[in-house]
């Protein structure tokens, strides 16, 4: 049995996904590509029925025997979703929505792990749901110290198992920085958006103008607004923080194009340059790898602690292990990571006190 009473031995795993939308008709059919029961609802009941007839759904309904729910509904109705699931069964819990503080607050349950998946697309609803669609996507997991180790473990699998990486970080941090790279893009994008068609309602070119710079930049603001209220609402202290970086720094870049400060603007734009092409890239090769071994008291809070002090760093954790002591309060929490990585993890659970122990993946 694992945590939350699931019996891991059962020949079939089963799911139940709340909200049968892009991403919730998309988890659905990575899940049932996988061999996965999996079953749902929707506030629509045409488009869980849409679910079913597409394949994201085996049927639509509820399932007590599940082992894990997934919450794929706008971001202000989360928590109540996720209360209504772990008092239906023993199963885990997780949701998708792009904001976590809030909902960690709300929610504290120790088979409850928040989760935001960074993938999408410009397609609406469930017709544009792709089981392929969190392959080499980030997926972010926001443990607590209510979080029970073996439930972060579980979730942290079956997220891995439809390709997704996934990096864990406080709820707070991961507002702050889901502000920068998802939500303020979104928003730069539909005000950029909004710009060229009161353009177009002049200038009839420019639209046709429109090349592929411009095309990319926007892309996003083709995804279903409905959403963007909540999420402004939810995250608006952070949302409104990055803004006013943003326009600093478009501020800044103005005044180098006025003075014409070439040099200058070099400069930013060579920085610029070298941050995209450095974008981290996924890790596949078994001999970039080593494994990590860290003996952690058995206590609330200790696998939070360090996946998310890792996930700060920007180490990818490849896979995760859980190894309990039958002899005394204490475990043994093995990770997987980048062989690059090993120093940093060193440093850092040396400086929490940790030991960790490193070996090479041959």
């Amino acid at each position: 049995m694992s945590a939350g009473g699931i019996d891991t031995g059962s020949a079939v795993e089963r799911a139940v996904i709340v909200g049968t939308g892009l991403i919730g008709g998309s988890i659905g059919l990575a899940l049932r590509a996988r061999g996965w029961h999996v079953t749902g609802r929707d506030l629509d009941p045409a488009r869980a029925q849409r679910a079913v007839v597409l394949g994201a759904l085996d049927a639509v309904g509820e399932d007590p025997a599940a082992d894990v729910t997934f919450i794929c509904t706008p971001v202000l109705a989360i928590p109540g979703e996720a209360r209504a699931a772990l008092a239906a069964g023993p199963g885990l819990v997780t949701d998708v929505g792009s904001v976590k503080g809030p909902l960690a607050a709300a929610v504290a349950n120790p088979r409850f792990v928040g989760g935001h998946p960074m993938a999408g697309s410009e397609q609406d609803g469930v017709d544009g749901a792709d089981s392929s669609l969190f392959e080499g996507a980030t997926w972010v997991l926001t443990p607590t110290v209510d979080t029970d180790p073996q439930a972060f473990a579980r979730i942290r699998s079956v997220v891995s198992s439809m390709g997704a990486d996934v990096v864990a970080l406080p709820p707070a941090r991961h507002d702050e920085l889901v502000a920068l790279v998802s939500h303020v893009p979104h928003l730069a994008a539909a005000t950029l958006m909004a710009l060229a068609a009161d353009g177009a309602d002049e200038h009839a070119a420019v639209l046709r103008l429109a090349a592929g710079g411009f095309r990319d930049m926007t892309r996003v603001a083709a995804g279903s607004p409905a959403i963007w209220p909540d999420i402004c609402a939810e995250n608006r202290d952070a949302i409104v923080d990055s803004l006013g970086r943003l326009i600093h720094a478009l501020g800044v870049t103005r005044d180098l194009v006025r003075s014409g400060d070439r040099a200058g603007l070099l400069v930013a734009l060579e920085r610029a340059r070298a941050a995209r092409v450095n974008l981290p890239a996924r890790v596949a090769v078994p001999e970039e790898l080593a494994e990590v071994r860290i003996p952690v008291p058995d206590r609330p809070g200790v696998l939070a602690e360090v996946t998310t002090l890792l996930g700060e760093l920007g180490v990818n954790i490849v896979d995760l292990e859980i190894a309990h002591s039958v002899e005394g309060p204490q475990g043994v929490l093995v990770m997987i990571v980048r062989r690059q990585d090993t120093d940093i993890v060193r440093t850092a659970l040396g400086q929490r006190s940790y030991r960790p122990s490193v070996r090479v993946l041959a």
